[in-house]
């Protein structure tokens, strides 16, 4: 769990300080959006990639290659001077991350017996949720009294220790040494990647090229399916998506992540520039969710396993559009307390989805394509926050720029992410009766 939650936590830790590393680096802040995306949108081209390497190649060495990977680009963060060296080492930490928590989460499947899952899900919800959740307050108190190279540096020791407990407690395993679908792979990451940056680039491509991209990424989607169907050795045995129960699962954490890394991206911009919160200050409005998380999601993990794990999750995305369809109708001139409640509402509604969600999802494959289970979910996860804040980048570039951080900026951007995660609600619900 070190290596997973070392990779979650900078998913987030950046975000707190994008406005003050667009001053350092003298870019504007749709373009430092990026550091984050790149993050994302690498992460996300990858998942399926380790998934099938994991069951070729063997757990473990997938899993210390991210590792290494991760902690050897985070001192090149640290080091970058550029925008353009930024983006490229945050992409190689994305990908180091799509290494680790692939593997680690079908791992869990084969390690712990059915009866644990759930709990053992609660678990690492807590250590995911946390890391990502917990980013912009560490990350605050970093900039505050350090600079931003130290958000990077602080990787370096927990990375050693994460290889050192990875050789030392995992146990060698052998792949099936199978060959490797590479048709399959590159098209899944030209798919995914094409994907994300359609939607970055909403605000600013003509509606043609909008429409052309996302045209262009259904044909090679289907491309991808077919060629599925057809490989010796596919990337994603797509048997699994016949499980209703699995897809739809799928689909709506897909929505979830979606709507919390609009929220986690979009709302450090409000925070310091609509009510003019400091770094520190901005980061300590996080601290609600967080906690809310650490309190919730054991609770909903052990609960997942006597009770409906659907009506639980259900709830959970609920609650989280309510929270932020809350936060979207802040006024002008909000009160501390009115802010910070909204927080934990969205806080208490993502620890309550996430155990029993991915449980179902992790629960409704085989054993042995656990790791391509885990894949698929982290997938989701990924794909969802790159789409959340590229999603944000399209609406600062919507948004006219002296009013970048008025009312209509915080009103749209959280609409947004409380429309797509009652769409995750509405999916949800509807596995009650299947």
């Amino acid at each position: 769990m070190l290596g997973i939650l070392m990779g979650s936590l900078d998913s987030s830790i950046v975000n707190i300080a994008l406005p003050t590393m667009a001053t350092a680096l003298k870019v504007e802040e749709a373009s430092v959006v990026w550091v984050a995306n790149s993050y994302q949108v690498a992460s996300a081209v990858c998942m399926l990639v380790f998934a099938a390497l994991a069951g070729q190649l063997g757990r473990r060495r997938v899993f210390g290659a991210g590792v290494i990977v991760f902690t050897l680009s985070s001192l090149g963060c640290a080091v970058a001077t550029s925008i353009g060296t930024l983006v490229a080492m945050r992409a190689l930490q994305g990908i180091g991350y799509a290494a680790m928590v692939t593997v680690g989460l079908g791992l869990y499947r084969t390690i712990f017996p059915p009866r644990l899952l759930s709990t053992v899900l609660g678990w690492n919800a807590l250590v995911v949720s946390f890391g990502m959740s917990a980013g912009p307050a560490l990350g605050g108190v970093i900039i505050l009294y350090l600079s931003w190279p130290w958000l990077f540096l602080i990787n370096l020791p927990l990375g050693l220790l994460a290889i050192f407990y990875t050789y030392r407690n995992l146990p060698p395993d052998r792949g099936s040494g199978k060959g490797f679908d590479v048709p399959g792979a590159l098209l899944s990451a030209a798919v995914l990647g094409g994907l994300v940056v359609g939607v970055d680039q909403l605000g600013s491509w003509s509606r043609a090229a909008v429409v052309t991209n996302f045209l262009a990424m259904a044909l090679l989607a289907l491309v991808w399916v077919y060629w599925q169907r057809r490989a010796r050795t596919p990337l994603v045995p797509l048997d699994i998506f016949r499980s209703s129960r699995f897809s739809m699962a799928v689909l709506s954490s897909l929505c979830m992540f979606t709507a919390q890394g609009l929220a986690i991206v979009a709302l450090p911009f409000v925070l310091q520039h609509r009510y003019g919160y400091s770094v520190l200050e901005s980061a300590l409005v996080f601290t609600p969710w967080p906690l809310a998380v650490v309190m919730v999601a054991p609770v909903a993990g052990k609960l997942a396993a006597r009770v409906s794990g659907t009506l639980l999750s259900s709830a959970g995305v609920i609650l989280m559009s309510i929270g932020l369809a809350a936060i979207a109708v802040l006024p002008a001139q909000a009160a501390l307390i009115s802010i910070l409640w909204r927080v934990a509402v969205c806080g208490i509604g993502y620890g309550l989805f996430l155990p029993p969600n991915n449980s179902e999802i992790l629960s409704n494959v085989p054993a042995p394509l656990s790791s391509i289970g885990s894949g698929v979910l982290s997938t989701a996860k990924t794909i969802g926050q790159s789409l959340g804040a590229a999603l944000v980048a399209a609406t600062l570039a919507i948004v006219p720029g002296s009013g970048a951080y008025d009312t209509a900026f915080t009103r749209l951007s959280f609409l947004i992410a409380s429309t797509v995660a009652m769409v995750s609600a509405l999916v949800s619900i509807a596995r009650i009766h299947r």
